[in-house]
């Protein structure tokens, strides 16, 4: 089975042409997305036919699960697409979260950079989804205690669960590894969540650090700097257009409070290779 591997912002992907395919994906990412036993990254991502759209896409995570999007994810596909001839400059993209839409900017006859339209972010709880009672939408500055730790959470879905905490205090000894599975599996969240702690450096710019669920932490998290960003926005942190700073890399989100977010950065090929069958 060949494959290719890219990276967006240090969020690495493998993609598969798999139009013609069928296999056990779950299982398959499980193996393939091990760095010492595989090829080793944070999804599996498959090009499939699509009655809605240009093309649709599918994301596997390491642990098998199924993702309803991938912001990041969804620029590699588009990279991946375009320069095998697929599709165009734009192109629409049918996922589990529905149909987005992706730009691309060219340098020569590569991609380089590419923008995804991640769509409305959805604030009711039963959108999220979040159980518990609360008394004011959006839901910002929710409390909850992890391992004697008070977090605020700001809670929202961009296509998939995000909580949000904002911290005064620099982000790099958040201690991410043993916070972050806890709010991902708090039975709050009936689906998990992605759980992101940022910092505001300006009203420009914000530090973020994301723990994905089903992945743990990543260099990168798209729809997370997306729910960074919507959520800082929200509580009055920064303008319509901002940096978020994460560890792989710089993304861009834009929102002008009543449409779609946006969401722009880097996008690179690493290799491309062949997987042997047999292992899955």
């Amino acid at each position: 089975m060949k494959f290719s591997k890219l990276q967006a912002t240090g969020n690495d992907f493998i993609l598969v042409n798999a139009m013609n395919m069928e296999r056990n994906w779950a299982e398959l990412a499980q193996d393939i997305c091990q760095h010492h036993f595989g090829i080793g990254a944070d999804g599996l991502i498959l090009v499939q036919d699509s009655t809605i759209a240009d093309l649709k896409m599918r994301i596997f995570n390491p642990d098998g699960s199924e993702a309803e999007v991938c912001g990041n994810g969804l620029r590699c596909f588009a990279k991946y697409v375009i320069e095998k001839g697929v599709s165009g400059y734009q192109l629409s993209v049918e996922t589990l979260a529905g149909i987005r839409k992706v730009k691309a900017y060219m340098s020569g006859n590569e991609v380089n950079r590419v923008e995804v339209n991640m769509g409305m972010p959805q604030f009711q709880p039963e959108q999220i989804p979040f159980k518990a009672e609360v008394d004011i939408i959006p839901i910002l500055n929710y409390p909850l205690v992890i391992d004697g730790k008070e977090l605020s959470l700001s809670l929202l879905s961009m296509g998939n669960p995000h909580a949000v905490s904002f911290s005064s205090q620099s982000i790099t000894d958040f201690p991410l590894a043993e916070i972050g599975p806890k709010v991902e599996r708090h039975h709050m969240f009936p689906h998990r969540t992605n759980f992101g702690v940022a910092r505001v450096l300006s009203k420009e710019e914000i530090e973020a650090r994301v723990w994905e669920r089903g992945v743990g932490e990543t260099l990168a998290c798209g729809s997370g700097a997306c729910a960074v960003a919507v959520a800082a926005q929200l509580l009055d942190y920064v303008g319509e257009q901002v940096d978020i700073i994460l560890k792989g890399g710089i993304l861009t989100v834009s929102w002008d409070r009543v449409g779609e977010v946006l969401l722009a950065g880097p996008v690179k090929e690493v290799f491309r290779g062949e997987w042997l069958e047999g292992k899955s």
